[in-house]
This record gives structure tokens, C-alpha cells and sequence, in this order.
């Protein structure tokens, strides 16, 4: 018989060999085999993370780049030394404006929103304010500053100056407490307020205004959206035209066709070898003044409203009138019979001379204004105006300073929509 001590390390030596391995010598082998999964696993976060940091990097380089390009070409719109135009710092405006707050919006037109304001020393200006989305790039917009700050002309509105800071564009203007003409003419109560006597002397002004554009001015300037509710109203019911954003200049030899590749204007306003071929000229404002004439007559938008009632543009209503002589029918019922029938029918007749649809009949501005301040000149016979429902062909050489715009396809509805093709930013 075996010791006790050697049956027991002997049966303790068994034990030992038969004992399970621990749970710990298990958990390490399970780790060892699962290794490669998990560097697989932490190699893709990797990737992954270096992916999106290389991601982040790149748009924050564009964007750098982007803001840069901005940047220089807001600096380019206007020398910062020159005493022409100031350049104002935004603070100063949204202090003015009150940040840009709802109780000082005056309106908003295609571009954006405009503004009241009042600067520190108590004097008021108005806004406007390009949006994001607005349509109007920094191409127009220092169009729209260079233009102004250039034209001097008491029926022009006035440019205060300009500010191109963060995101906005800002162009500041004279205040002019009466507002857009629309704001009157088409209104049933404002309009009462427009007598004979300011409603000629608005056409007078505007009529004013464009001579200077075309022929008066160092920049020979086409409006290309002259329209109602371009034509502000001071204190005194004086008007004065604005938004240059669309204008388009010439040189004063220049008599040749361009290529823009835009297409901008309001239907209803536009000239029928604009809207249906993309052509412009200094002929084109004309008829547009035409149009604005007639709509001051009558007290009618020459829209899409007055198209679906009358089955006719205004312009159309006009003519049809004025061959049956019964012009007094198309006078605004607002005015009664108070007004100068002598001024009252040459306005009308002017405004159809305007209208014509060839524009090489279509009298130039100097023209109409000598016809509307003249009591004894005689005025040629209008010819119909357009239905705008075809294409003309117009010779290249028939009208001076014109330009060829590609145009979509229009509606022939005449409608009071600006339209614009949009350009990157």
C-alpha cells in the first residue's frame, strides 16, 4: 500500500490533468482568433473617418475660394477711395432698418425686398436688399450701382450709396414717401388722388427721364423694364424712374447687333420684337412708355386681368376705341370729366404712335416729347398695334442700337411677370 501523501499528490496530479482549463484561457483564445474581424472593423472606421475629413476639407476649400471670388468682386464694383459713391457699412443699415424688420418693408419686387429706413442724423433711406434667391447676380447688381451712381437727372431716382458686406447687397436709395405709381393707378382709392394735372405732369417727367437715358446722358442707356411700379413718386408727386438692374448701355458710335444670351423684361410691357424675337433697341423703351402712357389714361394694367375680361391687351382696347372716336371711353372713370381734352387725346394719341408694332415708325423719344408739350404740331396717323401672335422679321440695319436676346419661347398672354434667365453666382 502507497503512502497517504503519495496516493494524494498522485490523485492530485490527476485532478489537475483532468480539470477544465479556466475561463480565462478560453476568453483569450476567443480574442486571438477574433482578431482579424476586428482590425478589419477599425481599419474601415478608419477609411471612413478619413474619407469624410478629406470631404469636409474640400468643401471648406471651396467655400474659401467661393467666399474669395465674392469677396473680390464685390471690392471690384466700386473703388473704395472714390468719392463718387459712398460705401456704406452694414451696422449703419441694420440699425437704420432695424434689422431689416416687417414694420420697415415697403414692398418686394423680383430682386427682393425693400426697406425704410432712418440713419442716425435723422435722414430716411430705402433699401433694397437682394435675397439669396434672387435672380439678380453680382453682374447686375454692379451694373445696377455703376449705372446710377453715373446719371444725374431729377426724374432718375438717386443712389446714396451701396454696401457688399457678408452676404448681403445692399443698395441705398433717396426715400421717396409716395411709392411705386402702381401703388396709385391701380387702386380704386388712391386713384382719386391722381387728378388730371399730376397724372400729365407724371407722364411729362417720365417721358423726361427716358429722353435722358437715351440721348441726354453720357452713357447711352436702354431702361429694358420700364414699367408702373418702376416709377417712384416723391412728396410732390414728381416721378422718377429706378431699378437700372436690367438696363443695358451702348456706345454712342455703336450701331450693331449684339448677343447678350438674356432675356429680361416684363410681358405686357415688352415690345413685340423683344418678347417674340429677342430683339431690343432704344425703340423698345419707347414702346414701353407707350404702354405706361396708355395704363396712366386709363387707370388699367395692360395685364392679365384686363386679357381675360375684355379679351383684348389694352393696347388693343385703345386702338378699337380711338378708331371709333370714342376715345372719353377709355379715360379713367375716376377722373370724370375734369381733365384738358386737348392734353388728354395728344397723350393718347402719342401713346398709340408708340405702340406701333414696327418699331422703325415708332417715334424716339425726343420725338413723343416734343408731340406731348406741343400744341400746334400735327401728329402722324398710329397704325395698329401688335396682337403678339406671330413673328416678324425685322432687317438688321432698320433699327440703331439693338441687341439680340435669347429668348424662350413665350406665352402669348400678356401678363405682368418679370422674367429673367438665371445665371450662377
Amino acid at each position: 500500500m502507497a503512502p497517504a501523501g503519495h496516493l494524494g499528490g498522485h490523485s492530485h496530479r490527476r485532478l489537475l490533468d483532468t480539470a477544465p482549463a479556466p475561463a480565462g484561457g478560453n476568453g483569450a483564445g476567443r480574442v486571438l482568433t477574433s482578431s482579424p474581424d476586428a482590425m478589419r472593423i477599425m481599419v474601415g472606421v478608419l477609411v471612413t473617418v478619413v474619407f469624410c475629413t478629406l470631404l469636409y476639407c474640400i468643401y471648406c476649400w471651396r467655400w474659401r475660394k467661393r467666399n474669395a471670388i465674392k469677396r473680390s468682386l464685390f471690392e471690384s464694383l466700386w473703388p473704395r477711395s472714390s468719392s463718387d459713391l459712398p460705401l456704406m457699412d452694414l451696422a449703419s443699415i441694420l440699425a437704420a432698418t432695424d434689422n431689416f424688420s416687417k414694420a420697415h418693408k415697403l414692398g418686394e419686387g423680383g430682386f427682393g425686398p425693400v426697406y425704410r429706413g432712418v440713419l442716425r442724423g435723422g435722414s430716411e433711406i430705402a433699401v433694397k436688399r437682394l435675397s439669396a434667391r434672387s435672380l439678380q447676380g453680382a453682374a447686375e447688381f454692379r451694373n445696377e450701382v455703376e449705372l446710377i451712381a453715373k446719371l444725374q437727372h431729377r426724374n432718375l431716382v438717386r443712389l446714396l450709396g451701396w454696401c457688399a458686406e457678408r452676404e448681403e447687397k445692399l443698395l441705398i436709395y433717396e426715400y421717396l414717401p409716395n411709392r411705386s405709381l402702381d401703388a396709385f393707378l391701380f387702386d380704386q382709392n388712391k386713384s382719386r388722388q391722381l387728378g388730371w394735372s399730376p397724372r400729365h405732369n407724371i407722364i411729362l417727367g417720365i417721358a423726361r427721364g427716358i429722353l435722358y437715358l437715351h440721348e441726354d446722358s453720357l452713357l447711352k442707356i436702354v431702361h429694358r423694364d420700364l414699367k408702373a411700379s418702376n416709377v417712384l413718386l416723391d412728396d410732390k408727386m414728381n416721378p422718377k424712374i429706378s431699378d437700372f438692374g436690367m438696363a443695358k448701355i451702348f456706345e454712342e458710335e455703336s450701331g450693331g447687333i449684339n448677343n447678350t444670351g438674356r432675356a429680361v423684361g416684363t410681358y405686357g410691357y415688352m415690345a413685340p420684337e423683344f418678347a417674340l424675337e429677342g430683339v431690343f433697341s432704344v425703340k423698345s423703351d419707347v414702346f414701353s412708355f407707350g404702354v405706361l402712357l396708355l395704363e396712366i389714361l386709363s387707370g388699367q394694367r395692360n395685364g392679365a386681368l384686363y386679357l381675360e375680361e375684355h379679351h383684348q391687351s389694352l393696347i388693343r382696347g385703345a386702338w378699337k376705341l380711338w378708331i371709333k372716336d370714342h376715345a372719353a371711353d377709355f379715360m379713367d372713370l375716376s377722373l370724370g370729366r375734369l381733365y384738358s381734352r386737348d392734353e388728354a387725346w395728344r397723350c393718347y394719341h402719342v401713346g398709340l404712335l408708340c405702340v406701333q408694332e414696327n418699331p422703325d415708325v415708332r417715334p424716339t423719344m425726343s420725338s413723343v416729347l416734343l408731340m406731348l408739350i406741343s400744341d400746334h404740331m400735327n401728329l402722324p396717323k398710329p397704325a395698329k398695334p401688335p396682337l403678339y401672335t406671330k413673328l416678324r422679321s425685322i432687317p438688321l440695319p432698320a433699327v440703331p442700337l439693338m441687341t439680340t436676346t435669347e429668348l424662350k419661347t413665350p406665352s402669348h398672354s400678356i401678363n405682368d411677370v418679370t422674367i429673367t434667365t438665371i445665371e450662377p453666382r
